[in-house]
């Protein structure tokens, strides 16, 4: 077959060896002149590269690219489009993939899951929108295998096929500028769910009418967490079908927004292991249970860099909406310097205020930076939260240098952004590791 490759980045090599070692013909297609191409593939590059992909049998779409570009160039090819994880889900060598989506806490949630597997002595690989693509590892996958992938709206938007165990967690406002709107982003996560046959499990957070309507549109089974019979906070005690994992005190992670993810996690793994006898009951309590009261986090999820003249300090780069930044307010107890900002994609923000003056005995001050800065400074001055300056820093040394101005012993800094980081830096990843490195410098 003919397979046209659109996008040529990391995921989009991926896909065109797996295309190639099958035989197919290959072409890519991608904006940038200046690839390093394999030469065993076709190239269709520069402003012309979405021209004619009805001649492909195959459109391969790299997760960037929305699917509306490619039919505004070409109508009449949706049939055509495929993705990596669309293309995963197909041909999976194992029945046995759980599918986690939702706006926050997806790859916590993810590499929870695929921990507490890996305890219980399975074989598992991770993959997705993190890691790597799933289409990596496809050709070592075995049939009693499990596979963990993390998924965003955008690897989810035109997908056909879904996963055995899909996941949603809490879903909020989020990619609106690349959405047409919310109905689109809640119909893209939608699809996870939609080919869902009755033998299937469909988990969802009890507490977000949206993650239950975006679980419902399957015939999946209905198992809600965050409450019985999922995992569920049972007073102090972590609960998953009647057994007791840990307490909240146990468990290492920051925050009650990461409860959540501890049950997400712990009830998608329960039902992967599907325990039945007593002993297999034990054996998955203290699988899950390992697990919990031993993940400290990925990086850039509030992440404690390190503590200094006794301010400590936290990178929450990884937080890219506003109430991420929020959750960040109520995981850390102390009289907290919050950094906020980036670039504004237009995301409600009315709330954001309402939640500071909740918290503003905890708020030393809201340094706000980016390009967001002066909207975020409106609304909060509308409604009455005034504890808030605008930083006019152009890099991470004049962010830093402004919380040094400010910061008193015994505070914690929340560097949390709430915002997108493309104003001022490449990705968040940059933006984290720079806010990181700054800090260690000191």
């Amino acid at each position: 077959m003919k397979i046209g490759i659109v996008g040529f980045a990391t995921e989009g090599m991926v896909s065109a060896a797996y295309f190639a070692r099958q035989g197919h013909a290959v072409t890519v297609c991608d904006q940038a002149t200046d690839l390093t191409v394999p030469p065993e593939y076709a190239t269709q590059l520069g402003s012309g590269y979405l021209d004619n992909l009805a001649r492909f049998d195959v459109v391969v779409r790299s997760a960037g690219i929305p699917p509306h570009v490619l039919l505004e160039h070409n109508p009449g090819v949706e049939s055509k489009i495929t993705t990596a994880i669309d293309e995963f889900l197909r041909v999976c060598p194992t029945p046995n993939v759980i599918g986690i989506t939702g706006t926050k806490g997806k790859g916590t949630t993810s590499t929870l899951t695929t921990k507490m597997l890996e305890a219980a002595g399975i074989t598992v690989w991770l993959g997705g929108n993190i890691g790597c693509s799933p289409l990596e590892f496809i050709d070592q996958v075995q049939p009693d295998d499990w596979v963990v992938l993390e998924l965003s709206s955008f690897q989810l938007c035109d997908v056909r096929h879904s996963p055995h165990i899909a996941l949603c967690l809490m879903v909020v406002p989020e990619h609106l500028n690349w959405h047409t709107d919310m109905d689109d982003y809640i119909a893209a996560k939608t699809r996870l769910f939609a080919q869902q046959n009755s033998s299937d499990i469909a988990i969802f957070y009890a507490h977000n009418d949206i993650s239950k309507a975006i679980a419902g549109d399957g015939a999946g089974r209905k198992i809600p967490y965050y409450e019985s019979p999922g995992a569920w906070v049972n007073g102090n005690m972590v609960t998953v079908d009647g057994e007791g994992i840990c307490t909240t005190d146990e468990l290492r992670l920051l925050g009650k927004h990461n409860w959540q993810n501890v049950c997400a996690a712990a009830t998608a793994t329960w039902h992967a292991l599907n325990p039945a006898s007593p002993a297999q009951v034990r054996a998955a309590v203290a699988a899950i249970r390992s697990v919990a009261t031993s993940f400290t986090g990925l990086p850039n999820r509030l992440e404690l860099v390190r503590e200094r003249e006794n301010v400590r300090y936290y990178n929450d780069s990884f937080a890219s909406t506003p109430d991420a930044a929020l959750a960040a307010l109520e995981a850390i107890a102390s009289k907290k310097v919050l950094v906020m900002g980036g670039l504004d994609r237009g995301l409600p923000l009315d709330h954001v205020p309402k939640t500071f003056l909740e918290y503003a005995d905890d708020l030393r001050i809201v340094l706000l930076i980016g390009a967001s800065a002066q909207r975020l400074y409106t609304v909060c001055a509308e409604a009455g939260f005034t504890n808030c300056r605008i930083v006019d820093a152009k890099n991470m040394s004049e962010i830093v240098s402004a919380i040094q101005d400010t910061v008193q012993p015994g505070d914690a800094v929340v560097f949390s952004p709430g915002f997108a980081s493309f104003d001022m830096f490449k990705n968040f990843e940059e933006r984290g590791n720079l806010f990181r490195d700054t800090v260690n410098a000191l």
